[in-house]
């Protein structure tokens, strides 16, 4: 493994070695043991203090990831197609297909296109890049070629195509000078046919009106004939989609896709195209992207993590790229020194991760191969969509966000002076948290899900909430949950609730209603209060039926020879119990409501390590009708003490209000909802 042993010993040096030595402890769960990290060489620790990153470092790590998805090219005719990865994701046949090598294809440029910018002649291994893409882009168009993609027919749908071509245009756009303009005519005429037959097609209304989009642009651009009623209309419709504070609604998810669909395609096309086409339309655009300074950089940790949240997490370090792009603004007011911090540190959240890689290819998970985390539309190959993140490379080197020096923005002196800071999103109906004690940053949100779907009704949603610090754990067989509740509906199944309806913020609770998805007569009045080291929930539960149920707190994996310990905790009645995996503690106390709690151990469960371990209270075979359950799950650092004081408030509950009060003073109060 490549070490990072030449740095001088400063700040950024520090971090980058305790991150990097941290998860070299986890259990590997990549396919291969073949991995590697990225090799930082000269880090410019005065301009970017906290990474040592500067714009030169992006470049470096586009080719490095490039570098590794040219491992199965071994001359022009060679198709961008990568092992299937053993799960669920397709060719679940394992048969390769056209769909297969269009995204390896067309999801690899955007790593590529600037890297060509800088360097037409760029080669890999004796392979000129340039070359090989416009090669690959001619087989598209060769009905004998296994990677022929054919015009979609006059009744055909939306498809898997239509998202690939739409990714090629922005290429197309980004870098036409290396990849569009030596084209032959010939050529440029039928991929603007096979293209357009999918961009004036239909789509589905959602983040995939902006391929119609950018299919539609790029041609009208070159002076072909497209649907403009159909252009502006798409455009109109994105927009509508718009709620507040940079953040879009895909229909009806928040997610990244909020800012590695909605911002980046909004904003590249507000550049490249508003001007010409609709420019009242591109000033919207614009406007939106300037709104993610009020509250997205909050959703990254301190050191720049981002949170395992969301469908197509996969994508990883893609849903940083709105910070760069905030460059194209130019804007004095935006604090361009963090914006880059968070970026580079979402970068380096993966590239120092030894999972992430298997034989120089993105394992489809978070760090590592994590099936539960695939959905059924990825293939190997949907991973380079993380390339998103090398698009803020677009972004002119005079800019702002290149220039200025990093720092910590908020971390410096608004999140320590407020402990725990929260960030409400009225449109959105989100609340972001960042967390002084652990560095840590959270976020709640809701969705109703009857169903389970690729993602609909999944962990990808149906936590109560999400942290920096804390994967997402997926639900055990067994009941074993994470960060939500489960009911045991059966001898030998349980269901975690998915079902929300987001109620209020006020006062600092945030406040959600839920109904059980197969018996719609249990419901739950949740609300939930973060504090300085974790939530003090106070929970409603309205059922006519004795039930069996569980909470989870968030879990930890298990590192390489060091075990998780437990221990129990009483005092005046009241249990706590806590785990301890040497990096992290998680205290979980039972207030009120339960009968009791547990440590399970889990297997294949958390995204980072195979072994982990969660806390859960719970209660079996009771009737709860009108029952509180109060909670408190908390965390500290290894190493740091527990005290009475903290762990075990007094609670007084009345048919009104449920008080919680504190021996130095906080007193925080519920009202009933009965």
């Amino acid at each position: 493994m490549i070490t990072l042993s030449n740095m001088k010993i400063k700040q950024g040096l520090l971090r980058l070695l305790v991150f990097s030595c941290v998860f070299l402890g986890f259990a590997a769960t990549a396919l291969s043991q073949n991995s590697s990290v990225f090799e930082l060489k000269n880090p410019d620790f005065k301009k970017s203090p906290y990474t040592g990153l500067t714009r030169q470092h992006w470049m470096d790590a586009a080719s490095y990831l490039l570098e590794g998805a040219f491992s199965v090219v071994s001359d022009l005719n060679s198709p961008m197609l990568f092992p299937k990865q053993p799960g669920r994701s397709y060719p679940r046949d394992g048969v390769h297909n056209e769909t297969e090598r269009l995204e390896g294809l067309c999801r690899t440029l955007f790593i590529a296109v600037p890297l060509l910018k800088k360097n037409a002649d760029y080669e890999i291994r004796g392979i000129r890049v340039a070359d090989y893409y416009r090669h690959q882009l001619e087989l598209l168009l060769h009905k004998g070629s296994e990677s022929y993609i054919a015009p979609l027919p006059e009744k055909g749908g939306p498809s898997q195509k239509l998202v690939e071509f739409g990714g090629l245009a922005v290429a197309l756009m980004a870098a036409p000078e290396v990849l569009w303009d030596p084209l032959p005519q010939h050529t440029k005429n039928e991929l603007a046919q096979t293209m357009l037959s999918y961009g004036n097609g239909p789509t589905i209304q959602m983040n995939w009106r902006f391929f119609n989009i950018m299919i539609l642009s790029f041609f009208k651009s070159r002076g072909y004939p497209v649907r403009e009623d159909y252009l502006k209309d798409l455009l109109e419709k994105c927009l509508q989609d718009y709620r507040c504070d940079g953040w879009y609604n895909d229909s009806p998810y928040y997610d990244y896709y909020s800012m590695w669909a909605f911002q980046l395609y909004g904003s590249l096309w507000a550049a490249n195209y508003g001007a010409t086409m609709y420019p009242e339309l591109a000033a919207k655009f614009k406007s939106n992207l300037h709104d993610v300074v009020k509250s997205y950089p909050y959703l990254f940790s301190r050191n720049g993590e981002m949170i395992m949240w969301g469908r197509s997490i996969s994508y990883r370090m893609g849903a940083a790229v709105p910070f760069p792009l905030l460059g194209l603004l130019d804007d004095p007011s935006i604090n361009y020194g963090w914006m880059r911090r968070i970026a580079s540190g979402t970068l380096l959240q993966f590239l120092e991760h030894p999972d992430f890689l298997s034989d120089g290819i993105p394992n489809l998970g978070f760090y590592g191969a994590f099936d539960p985390a695939v959905q059924e539309y990825s293939c190997r190959g949907s991973a380079y969509w993380l390339g998103k993140f090398f698009l803020g490379l677009l972004v002119p080197e005079n800019s702002s966000f290149w220039t200025a020096s990093e720092n910590q923005g908020a971390w410096n002196r608004q999140i320590p002076n407020a402990k725990v800071l929260n960030t409400y999103i009225e449109g959105a109906q989100m609340l972001i948290t960042d967390y002084n004690s652990i560095g840590a940053s959270e976020i709640r949100s809701w969705n109703t899900s009857r169903d389970i779907g690729y993602y609909q009704g999944t962990e990808n949603y149906n936590k109560l909430s999400y942290n920096s610090a804390f994967p997402w754990q997926a639900d055990g067989k067994n009941g074993e949950i994470s960060m939500n509740y489960t009911f045991q509906t059966k001898p030998a199944k349980w269901e975690s609730l998915r079902m929300y309806q987001f109620s209020g913020y006020e006062e600092g609770v945030y406040r959600r209603t839920a109904t059980l998805a197969s018996d719609t007569s249990i419901h739950l009045f949740l609300a939930e209060r973060t504090i300085a080291n974790g939530i003090l929930r106070c929970d409603q539960l309205l059922s006519e039926k004795p039930l069996a149920l569980r909470l989870g707190h968030y879990a930890l994996p298990k590192w390489k020879n060091h075990p998780i310990h437990s221990e129990k905790m009483e005092y005046n009645g009241n249990e706590a119990m806590i785990l301890d995996n040497g990096q992290y503690q998680l205290a979980m106390v039972r207030l009120m409501g339960w009968e009791g709690m547990e440590s399970l151990s889990c297997r294949g469960l958390h995204p980072v390590a195979q072994e982990s371990a969660v806390l859960n209270c719970f209660v079996g075979g009771k009737k709860p009708l009108g029952q509180w359950y109060v909670t408190l799950q908390l965390w500290k650092k290894s190493g740091e003490k527990w005290t009475n004081e903290e762990l075990f408030p007094q609670v007084k509950a009345t048919d009104k209000k449920v008080e919680i009060r504190w021996r130095n003073g906080e007193n925080y109060i519920f009202p009933t909802r009965i």
